[in-house]
């Protein structure tokens, strides 16, 4: 579980970096930032619905902090 999560999060901030990249090196009103940005929303809600998910079902578990 934990290294689909890892994966989700790498493919997140790839996504962040090609949309980085598309931003300084294209032209105005490229529509492949906004597909980057379009990606990176999607993968970003499921990284989340995922996490909550995997936390009802018992398949991760939160760390008790001490104070």
């Amino acid at each position: 579980m934990k290294l689909v999560l890892l994966l989700i999060l790498l493919a997140v901030i790839v996504s962040l970096g090609s949309g980085l990249f598309f931003l300084t090196r294209d032209s105005q009103g490229s529509a492949r930032m906004l597909t980057a940005l379009k990606i990176r929303v999607a993968l970003s809600a499921a990284l989340i619905g995922l996490l909550i998910v995997a936390y009802f079902m018992g398949w991760i578990t939160p760390h008790s902090v001490p104070l």
